[in-house]
């Protein structure tokens, strides 16, 4: 992609508006625009890194033999009234249309998957099943802030499990948690699974997976062992599930079994929440099979939920310095931003031409900033918005047959030629 037919509307100085740092950098970096109070326009850049995300979760889901589906954003509220939740609360927005029939904008699909498994499923056999979506959503927050990282349309995915009895359901959720943990990792994430309230969802079990940061609305408290848990590329699932965690409204002082000295406190942002169910809103809604026995069996439900445009705001929040976002590959924009420090230049043009075509050709996604302005500009443009490697070419390293290459991460630059440069960017 050429910088010159791009739309990147980046921005130099931090909006008075954004009050956290990936809202700045996201408003800055030209990845999102705000349309009303909590609602954004996800510009191609924020785009890209949204269809990354996704690309990550899909595969994961996946792995665990999870299967996609697409579930309406309107929903009936009768189904939500079988389901004894009501209208979910004051968060809900509500519709009535022409026919004055009153309907939800979903902000969870608790009941509609539970409709969906009522109709069709009808044996043990069929189970266990686990459907996912990933979807827009509208909670009508009263105080939207942070930009995406408490907005009120965001995208999630969700997921909904149902099985024969508690083993094969806790069996669903184990797996969700370490599909979770990898989710997150391949993010360049470290978090921390901690025992939490279900809130209206409901069930017995529950797990928030936070990501440390100051700008955390929730209050966690961990053992200390953790840290050396998910600082690890591959978490030990079953050493972090032996660990005390809680957010703050489950954490008892009085019962903690962690000793004082290896208590740690910190704030975390919430990026994914898995619940066991049981029985709720199957129960409540009539949905049965018929077991091997030949009975009637109430299916045991879980659901499984990931942030994902909040995702996007956190990579940014746990990775970041004073000149812009730093991406971990797996989710960045573009791998890599070519820039011709003297656009016309017919030598300079040539060389950055060549390696942008190569890099392209290879499977590379390439930003060439092939603008006619200066080389700080340019710069300035490729470290705000982050991408992992930087390749510049100007007149005297192309008369020197080399280019400068920059590891956005770490800040190293090296001259090189481009064939070396090449073989660093693809991993070689």
């Amino acid at each position: 992609m050429r910088s010159s037919r791009y739309f990147l509307p980046v921005l130099k100085e931090d909006p008075s508006e954004a009050q956290v740092v990936s809202h700045k950098l996201m408003l800055r970096a030209g990845m999102i625009r705000q349309l009303s109070a909590g609602n954004y326009n996800w510009l191609p850049l924020g785009l890209r890194v949204l269809r990354n995300i996704q690309q990550i979760i899909r595969e994961e889901m996946d792995r665990t033999g999870a299967l996609e589906l697409i579930m309406p954003t309107m929903q009936p509220i009768e189904l939500w009234q079988e389901s004894g939740r009501g209208g979910y609360g004051a968060e809900t927005l509500k519709a009535v249309d022409r026919h004055e029939r009153t309907l939800i904008y979903g902000p969870t699909h608790e009941e509609v998957i539970t409709d969906i498994f009522r109709k069709n499923v009808k044996s043990y056999r069929e189970l266990p099943l686990n459907m996912y979506q990933i979807q827009w959503k509208f909670r009508d927050e009263i105080r939207p802030r942070f930009g995406v990282m408490r907005g009120r349309e965001f995208l999630m995915k969700d997921s909904y499990s149902f099985h024969t009895d508690k083993a094969s359901a806790e069996e669903t959720y184990i797996n969700m948690y370490r599909a979770y943990l990898r989710i997150f990792s391949r993010m360049g994430l470290k978090a921390i699974p901690v025992q939490a309230d279900t809130g209206p969802i409901g069930g017995d079990l529950s797990h928030e997976f936070q990501v440390l940061a100051e700008t955390g609305e929730s209050a966690l408290y961990y053992d200390k062992a953790f840290e050396a848990l998910i600082a690890a590329d591959q978490p030990d699932v079953e050493a972090m599930r032996k660990l005390y965690s809680a957010a703050d409204e489950k954490h008892d002082a009085a019962n903690c079994p962690v000793k004082p000295e290896n208590l740690k406190q910190g704030r975390g942002i919430e990026v994914g929440h898995i619940f066991y169910l049981g029985t709720k809103y199957s129960a409540a809604m009539g949905a049965k099979v018929l077991g091997a026995d030949g009975k009637e069996v109430v299916p045991e439900m879980g659901c499984y939920g990931i942030g994902v445009s909040r995702l996007a705001g956190t990579i940014i929040e746990a990775s970041h310095d004073k000149s812009g976002i730093i991406w971990p590959e797996a989710v960045a924009p573009f791998k890599v931003g070519v820039v011709n420090l003297r656009q016309g230049d017919e030598a300079c043009d040539r060389a950055s031409e060549e390696m942008y075509k190569k890099l392209e050709t290879a499977g590379v996604t390439v930003l060439y900033d092939d603008r006619k302005e200066s080389a700080g500009a340019k710069f300035a443009t490729m470290d705000l918005i982050g991408l992992p490697w930087q390749a510049a070419f100007g007149p005297r390293g192309v008369t020197a047959g080399t280019v400068e290459l920059k590891n956005r991460k770490t800040g190293e630059k090296h001259e090189i030629s481009a064939e070396a440069a090449m073989n660093k960017i693809m991993g070689k």
